[in-house]
């Protein structure tokens, strides 16, 4: 894992009055000697009336306009958190879709991390993110820090969410990533590291029916012994992707339930100000509706999420910027 020294923040609303993205990603920064730039993408069209044309102003002006108004809000934010310690720049794009458009320009700055504030709303289905969130964890090859909460970070406490048994079809280095990048960021903020291994329990497959109701074989005592096989299977994998973590075993987590259980669970009980997982993109229909772990744990997490890749994950994501999109209003006869 390379060092991070420069830091995209995703600014949606750069008229907003609280921008928690922005006092994180700073906070961020500083701990860590990195810069950052808060950046903003016009992803919306530019709606023109014929009366635009007539009082003399062209496209290239009033795109202008609309830039310089953006980039003075975004001066003033960068302004509220900006020091002698920490360089903040700033900068906007004409370009879409916005996830597209932070993507390009990450990768344009050689950003080494990009920050961004959660869309809000309620969603059609109740795990399933704002389209510009999913994408963004989905496709940006840069680690992704998705922030909920709005409390700064004060020593926070780290959650490292690892799949040793690769159950979800993580590389095995992608673990080393979210601890080497877990513990520079609770390293950097005086924080406390935590790691997490949710395995999820097989379903008992053969078993005669009768046997679950038997005097001597009841349910719950299947489920015991299930789980503590599973636990057993897990700990020395576990225990070996943790080799070089200094974290004691007393903040090491092992449970046998579904990672989109435990790590919101494990994540409230800890009072975990940041958790940190691995995510790898999957195409076609199927991912729409199914999403993958790290889409669905973040609707149910109350505190932020930091998304990491592997190194060799490529983007789909063209690097051309798509530039304004133009729409007419012609007047009815």
């Amino acid at each position: 894992m390379q060092p991070v020294r420069r830091i995209l923040v995703a600014i949606k609303n750069p008229k907003a009055r609280s921008l928690p993205a922005v006092v994180k990603a700073a906070q961020v920064a500083r701990a860590l000697g990195a810069e950052m730039e808060l950046f903003h993408a016009i992803d919306a069209p530019l709606y023109l009336d014929v009366t635009d044309f007539r009082g003399g102003q062209s496209v290239k002006q009033l795109e202008s306009d609309w830039r310089k108004q953006r980039l003075r809000q975004l001066d003033r934010a960068a302004g509220r958190v900006s020091d002698a310690g920490l360089k903040v720049t700033t900068a906007v794009e004409w370009d879409y879709p916005s996830y597209a458009a932070v993507i390009r320009r990450a990768r344009q700055i050689r950003a080494d991390l990009i920050v961004a504030e959660r869309h809000a709303g309620r969603h059609i289905v109740p795990w399933l993110l704002h389209m510009t969130d999913w994408e963004l964890l989905r496709l940006s090859p840069i680690p992704v820090l998705i922030v909920k909460s709005r409390r700064p970070y004060r020593r926070p406490v780290v959650l490292a969410a690892v799949d040793p048994s690769h159950a979800f079809a993580k590389p095995g280095r992608l673990d080393d990533e979210i601890l080497r990048l877990g513990g520079a960021v609770t390293d950097a903020m005086h924080g406390t590291l935590r790691a997490l291994h949710a395995c999820a329990l097989p379903l008992p497959v053969g078993m005669p029916p009768a046997a679950w109701t038997s005097g001597k074989m009841k349910a719950v005592d299947i489920r015991a012994e299930i789980e503590a096989e599973a636990m057993a299977q897990a700990r020395p994998a576990f225990d070996r992707v943790l080799k070089s973590a200094d974290i004691p075993r007393s903040r090491r987590h092992l449970l046998a339930r579904h990672p989109i259980d435990a790590i919101p669970d494990v994540a409230r009980k800890t009072r975990s100000a940041i958790v940190v997982m691995g995510a790898v993109s999957r195409s076609g229909l199927k991912s729409v509706f199914i999403g993958n772990t790290a889409e669905r744990v973040l609707d149910r997490l109350q505190c932020d999420l930091l998304v990491v890749k592997p190194l060799r994950f490529e983007t789909r994501v063209p690097r051309a910027v798509r530039g304004v999109r133009i729409a007419v209003a012609a007047p009815v006869p």
